[in-house]
């Protein structure tokens, strides 16, 4: 497997500037476009070796607001698209931007079979919990009994947890974030950035227009210290409007425990994002779906696994040792062929 290229010369957020932007003022994509400006220069390698990939919806204009290579794709299809660049030049680092709707609805099928592949492709999906680009219907993430353009007596279906899909389809590395935690969501998108395998991570983002205050429990600054769960490697999920509750796993289910001085040193349940137990892994991103339980962000899952492209390089070398340098011309003329006159 080849190395990427590594970058001897400097460039900055400022450099990364793409067309003008043309999303509406306050929506939580500028937050994300923001941070991955500011990532991007961190990882070492020269402009020309990113490349954006996305789909359809608000999301999906990233790749114009950053100068380097990008690809606008059609719906639901940017993991497809982007796969076939990262194996024709692994040399490159490829993302893939889509929202709730274009990743999850029309994309779901791309998505979990670019995941259980594990290509060396970071996804970013804005979850805002509508369409926002075509004005307002229920998506994929939209809360049973949510009210849209598409579902006026409200959604009867039960919402997708994309976390929860990303583990399950076998994506080597999940996160979540936040558009409001600018240093968390800095954080998420470099780690993911840096992982080598499929790496997922969903941004709750907020829609001013359509969908406003989605997430205001977990954003709102008298509300979002009880709601709000920072998962840290090796710590015990702490939270609460003084760090004094805690979340427990009781050997059957995650319940709430007080956390002071005397509870500290109980053998708390502690976080560990390269081994939970899959039982735990899957009850933490679905947590906030449970009665009085926070919503947790950070990673769920991190671990090292053979990429898509490296075994795919192994299999040509080893063919190639057995049955030599192939040519086209050859292939083109074994078997059963004929002449049309």
């Amino acid at each position: 497997m080849r190395e990427p290229i590594i970058n001897k010369a400097q460039f900055t957020a400022k450099d990364l500037a793409g067309e003008d932007i043309r999303w509406c003022p306050g929506c939580g994509d500028y937050a994300i476009l923001s941070q991955m400006k500011k990532m991007l220069p961190k990882l070492g390698l020269p402009k020309e070796n990113f490349v954006f990939v996305s789909g359809i919806g608000c999301s999906s204009r990233f790749p114009y607001y950053l100068s380097t290579y990008g690809f606008h794709g059609i719906h639901g299809r940017a993991p497809a698209l982007a796969s076939g660049i990262k194996l024709a030049n692994p040399d490159l680092k490829v993302f893939v931007i889509t929202g709730d709707g274009d990743g999850l609805s029309i994309g779901g099928n791309h998505f979990i079979h670019l995941c259980r592949r594990n290509i060396d492709i970071t996804v970013i999906l804005f979850n805002n919990q509508i369409y926002g680009l075509t004005k307002g219907q229920y998506s994929p993430t939209s809360e049973q009994g949510q009210i849209t353009k598409s579902s006026p007596f409200g959604s009867i279906e039960p919402a997708f947890n994309p976390v929860t899909m990303a583990l399950a389809s076998g994506a080597s590395f999940v996160a979540r974030s936040t558009d409001r935690e600018q240093k968390h969501l800095g954080e998420m998108l470099l780690r993911a950035a840096q992982h080598k395998g499929t790496s997922f991570v969903e941004v709750y983002q907020n829609c001013v227009i359509f969908n406003d205050g989605a997430y205001s429990d977990i954003t709102d600054t008298k509300l979002k210290k009880d709601n709000l769960l920072i998962m840290e490697q090796g710590k015990p999920y702490v939270f609460g409007q003084n760090s004094d509750k805690a979340v427990n796993w009781n050997g059957n289910k995650f319940e709430v425990v007080p956390y002071n001085e005397s509870t500290k040193s109980n053998n708390l349940f502690t976080h560990d994002e390269h081994g939970l137990r899959a039982t735990t892994e899957f009850v933490l991103a679905g947590l906030s779906e449970q009665p009085d339980l926070p919503t947790p962000i950070g990673v769920f899952r991190n671990e090292k696994r053979d990429t898509y492209e490296a075994l795919l390089e192994k299999q040509i070398e080893f063919v190639k040792q057995n049955k030599g340098e192939g040519r086209l011309v050859d292939l083109f003329n074994e078997g059963h062929t004929w002449t049309v006159d």
